[in-house]
């Protein structure tokens, strides 16, 4: 879960002694109202540090705009440029200043109330729901009983009246299916509340063929309001794809201008009344990473900012598997600047520190986009660092997915939470999985 510094914040709860999260207004073990606790400051400072980006576009559309060129160069998969040239392998670029936000604090104990198992398959998370975007739920049943003390009525807050234990909240565990692309997201074993968003959809080209897309968004958790932000980006984001595609944008163009649309949707939320910022004068706006994917007409997009990432899988698993994205990270800005290899660079603690992010006090925009023309068939896993942290690399991406993953989407979703939860379940956890179909015959990499 991408973190910024808060500036106050409480580490136990002074009712019950658990593990607070910063932004908490009310323990999540006991509901201690914790605004009427005052908060010792904390200073967390921001750092400045390098980075850069680079080109990229894909081909077979109308070449897109100046405002869809924007893009930076794949970690492993050669792309195309918006010239239809082959991207560079290796970055290496000229150093940047954008912020730097810290990515990573000690992890609270286990809450007792844990998410549903997602590869439980009599659950009622389990049942597939309508297409679109992972939305945010309304108010809890008032009739709902307590599931901590099983007699106690659980408030329109979602808080037990008789004991005042916190309930499961709907969005602890989302699954979605829209045509040919499934995902799942789910709170994990350490947050409170899950603070990932994810939008799948799939709709038709011009020309009638298939399109099928996935949005995935993690809040930034030392933020105000990070699950707000997450759900608000990704419905953004598919919203402008479902409209762009159809009206025949070029995929990357699509992709950059539903970044551009997310951030300002992010961007929206920062405006709050008078009386809200008096309360909580030294909050962070709203903030998340993105991170977003489009097949069609074997043509493979990828779009993002910040350190949420895209996988290639091939199904002939002894072809090589591929990251697509580059992170927006201290430890990413390491490695391209040369001063660490990626080894040291990722054991370092600011390694997660996040270079790029959505949100009204974000240094700059700008979202990188790729393309791709695989020559096999395979899938995309577009997922948040929940997941990632668990299966870094490529190669061990591939080896946890399971080999029908392009048959079965929807399972492949559940088994790739399922290996983060079992792995510890620090974060929140999210991954959407594409099919990419076999490419016509003729059609080879670009």
């Amino acid at each position: 879960m991408s973190q910024m510094p808060q500036q106050t914040a409480l580490a136990k709860c002074p009712s019950c002694a658990e593990p607070l999260e910063p932004g908490d207004l009310f323990c999540g073990a006991c509901g201690y109202d914790l605004s009427v606790v005052p908060a010792p400051p904390q200073d967390h400072p921001t750092l400045t540090m390098t980075g850069g980006a680079g080109p990229g576009d894909g081909v077979d559309w109308p070449a897109p705009g100046p405002d869809g060129s924007g893009s930076t160069q794949p970690a492993d998969l050669p792309g195309t440029d918006s010239g239809g040239n082959a991207l560079p392998h290796e970055p290496h670029q000229e150093p940047a200043t954008p912020d730097v936000r810290f990515d990573r604090r000690p992890e609270p104990e286990e809450y007792p109330l844990q998410a549903p198992d997602p590869r439980a398959a009599n659950s009622p998370a389990a049942s597939p729901a309508p297409d679109g975007p992972a939305a945010v739920p309304g108010p809890a049943d008032p009739a709902r009983l307590c599931v901590a003390c099983r007699t106690g009525r659980v408030d329109d807050d979602g808080y037990c009246e008789n004991c005042g234990h916190a309930q499961p909240r709907e969005r602890d565990h989302v699954e979605r299916e829209s045509g040919p692309v499934a995902a799942v997201s789910d709170r994990g074993l350490r947050h409170h509340r899950n603070e990932d968003a994810f939008a799948v959809a799939h709709t038709a080209l011009p020309d009638g063929s298939p399109a099928a897309l996935a949005v995935v968004c993690d809040g930034v958790s030392s933020a105000t309001r990070p699950d707000e932000a997450s759900a608000a980006a990704s419905q953004a984001a598919v919203d402008t794809l479902l409209a762009a595609l159809p009206r025949g944008t070029h995929p990357q163009a699509a992709m950059h201008e539903a970044i551009v649309t997310a951030a300002q949707a992010v961007d929206s939320l920062a405006d709050e009344p008078d009386a809200a910022r008096e309360h909580d004068p030294h909050h962070n706006a709203p903030a998340c990473t993105i991170v977003g994917a489009i097949v069609a007409s074997g043509l493979l997009v990828v779009g993002w900012v910040g350190d949420s990432r895209a996988y290639w899988v091939p199904d002939d698993r002894s072809a090589p598997p591929a990251r697509l994205t580059e992170d927006d990270s201290w430890a990413a800005q390491m490695v391209a600047a040369g001063l660490m290899s990626e080894a040291q660079a990722y054991a370092d603690e600011r390694a997660h520190a996040i270079t790029g992010w959505l949100g009204a006090d974000a240094y700059e925009l700008e979202p990188h986009t790729a393309a791709f023309k695989p020559d096999r068939p395979g899938v995309v896993l577009v997922c948040t660092d929940g997941l990632w942290n668990y299966a870094e690399t490529a190669g061990e991406m591939a080896e946890v997915a399971p080999a029908d993953a392009a048959a079965r989407p929807l399972h492949c979703a559940r088994v790739l939470v399922g290996h983060a939860l079992d792995g510890g379940g620090h974060d929140n956890v999210t991954v959407a999985v594409l099919p990419f179909p076999a490419p016509p015959q003729g059609a080879g990499s670009a």
